[in-house]
């Protein structure tokens, strides 16, 4: 089985596609607001899943981790924003918080699952 892969670099690559799955690794962003961060995220996932081919209306499942639930809300607020309204179908997702993540700086982080 081929698998294809989305910006590659030695140590991991962005996207990967096996068959008909895409498996975005986390996506993270820069910024002083988990709102900021999300919003940002968010762009990058975009531009992944228009390399790939696909859209976030395809997205099967979602992980989100937050490094504080307080930041819930500031994420919902722009994930409702961002989902994909046309189809008014929102993908399974879960939202887990994390002691910290990779950077100290980061607040939220989402990986997703697509079909394309």
């Amino acid at each position: 089985m081929k698998i294809k892969r989305i910006d590659t670099n030695s140590r991991m690559s962005q996207a990967s596609q096996s068959g008909n799955l895409l498996v975005l690794s986390g996506q993270v962003s820069e910024g002083s607001s988990v709102t900021e961060q999300t919003t940002n995220l968010f762009n990058n996932i975009d531009v992944l899943l228009h390399k790939a081919g696909t859209n976030k209306s395809n997205i099967i499942y979602a992980n989100i981790f937050l490094t504080d639930m307080d930041h819930y809300e500031a994420f919902n607020a722009v994930w409702d924003g961002w989902i994909d309204s046309v189809n008014q179908q929102s993908p399974s997702r879960s939202a887990i918080q994390v002691v910290r993540l990779a950077k100290p700086e980061w607040l939220v982080e989402v990986q997703i699952f697509v079909a394309v």
